[in-house]
């Protein structure tokens, strides 16, 4: 038998031609159909959460790793929170994804691989939030003993909503505001630090006041009904609230992250509806006891003080006892009195009043027409005064043109100049000065320095005064004529 040797165009035999669709879809079915419900254990390693809802996670060992899938309705149910290191239990099937040739498993059920793995993630979360210093006792606020409104947080359906309300109701009526949220699921954190946050930042309205105190609330469950509260979101809510906060999560023996970093923790929701309002009964009761004491402690001081104050008035004596001998003693003094001698002195001293207020009338009338007369006599006198002044002033401003021509610095206005010689005195001659020496020029506007250069010249002497003329001499000739 001969034939082409394979690869030379010879036929591969009989076997049936796969596209790649088909050999894909043949494997998903294979595998779906064999794997369609598996339970398997393993550890969380890669955790993405989807903005479509979906969860993508990595399931694996030791030696091999799994891509899982959790769609957004099973994601919205699961009773714990993924996280990256916990070991779980899931439940599902297994499938493929032809688009990357790889096979992936799809989560129906995830649950955390028995309650020591959920404790171990808690103790690791309380070490964390403990060395932050959010379950401190001095960081945490006082309870107010009588809050005017109340906000809720928990389910709006069960029996807790209507135990604290029912409690309160009965202690001392107060407004409640409730803030629905979910108390289990993996939604519940979310929801109840969002609840937290808004009562916090809400702005209080006349009809509709901020809450004095907040109460977050749930029923008693196991481990995982209760993971919400455990869930760090939420203990960083509680811490950072202004508003005091009661935690009031499960039974007496639970104990979730909230109760460490409340400002209070409450056994029951009951409790924390005792825990935030007294009993109105119980306050009336007091009230009216501390009525009574204050009633009775102001009656004895009042008693008191009217002991005291008769006793005082026994001291003291009778107001006539007191006042009787000073009575005699004024009555004695005002016989003795000489009322005449006190009238005619009374008399005497009105009538030098009268005679000094006449002479003071007459001085003061003297004084008047003195004055009338002076004023009279200035008036005549001020034209003299006027003309004697001018004479005055006349002769001042001719003094000063006077001395305005003696002022020797006078013409260095018109260009002459004062030399000052080397000791600083005014240099009076050329004589006084030599070769070389420093002068100071002194102008009107300012001074100059200068230096002698030659030798002075003396100046020349003074001209020869003009021979007066003679007067002729008389002649003895002929005699002189008698002017009469």
């Amino acid at each position: 038998m001969t034939g082409l040797p394979p690869g030379d165009g010879a036929p591969l035999g009989n076997q049936p031609e796969y596209t790649v669709s088909e050999l894909a879809g043949s494997v998903k079915r294979a595998v779906e159909g064999a794997f369609d419900h598996v339970r398997v254990r393993g550890e969380l390693g890669r955790v993405v959460f989807a903005k479509s809802g979906h969860v993508y996670v990595d399931l694996k060992d030791e030696r091999a790793c799994i891509a899982s899938v959790a769609w957004k309705t099973t994601a919205a149910n699961m009773r714990i929170k993924p996280e990256e290191g916990m070991e779980v239990i899931v439940e599902g099937r297994l499938t493929t994804y032809a688009q990357r040739s790889q096979y992936q498993l799809i989560i129906e059920r995830l649950e955390p691989a028995g309650v020591g793995a959920l404790m171990a993630l808690l103790e690791d979360r309380k070490k964390k939030l403990a060395a932050e210093g959010l379950f401190d006792e001095d960081r945490k606020r006082p309870l107010p003993y009588l809050p005017e409104t109340i906000g809720v947080i928990t389910s709006p359906t069960g029996a807790v909503i209507r135990d604290i309300l029912h409690r309160i109701s009965d202690r001392f009526p107060r407004r409640i505001l409730l803030w629905p949220v979910l108390v289990q699921g993996d939604r519940a954190a979310e929801q109840v630090a969002a609840a937290i946050q808004g009562f916090n930042a809400y702005a209080p309205r006349p009809d509709l006041p901020r809450p004095d105190v907040l109460i977050v609330a749930r029923g008693g469950g196991s481990i995982e009904d209760l993971w919400g509260f455990n869930e760090e979101i939420v203990a960083r809510a509680a811490a950072a609230s202004e508003i005091p906060l009661i935690s009031a999560v499960g039974h007496e023996t639970d104990w979730t992250l909230i109760d460490y970093v409340a400002d209070w923790r409450a056994p029951t929701p009951t409790g924390a509806a005792e825990r935030a309002v007294p009993v109105r009964a119980e306050l009336l009761e007091r009230t009216a006891s501390l009525a009574a004491r204050t009633l009775a402690t102001r009656t004895r001081l009042i008693e008191r003080a009217e002991r005291e104050l008769r006793a005082a008035v026994r001291a003291l004596g009778r107001p006539e006892a007191l006042l009787g001998a000073k009575q005699q003693q004024f009555d004695s003094a005002a016989a003795r009195l000489n009322l005449g001698a006190l009238t005619r002195g009374l008399d005497e001293k009105r009538r030098r009043l009268t005679d000094f207020q006449r002479r003071s009338a007459a001085c003061a009338g003297r004084a008047v027409k003195h004055a009338g007369t002076d004023l009279a006599r200035t008036a005549r006198m001020t034209p003299a005064l006027k003309r004697a002044l001018a004479r005055k002033t006349e002769r001042l401003d001719g003094i000063s043109k006077t001395l305005e021509a003696l002022n020797p610095k006078a013409p260095l206005t018109r260009g002459y100049a004062l030399v000052h010689g080397p000791d600083g005195a005014l240099a009076r001659s050329a004589a006084a000065l030599k070769p070389g020496d420093g002068v100071t020029l002194e102008f009107a506007d300012g001074k100059a320095d200068a230096t002698v250069n030659g030798a002075a010249e003396p100046a020349p002497g003074p001209a020869k005064a003009r021979q007066k003329p003679q007067k002729p001499k008389k002649t003895a000739g002929a005699p002189q004529r008698e002017l009469f």
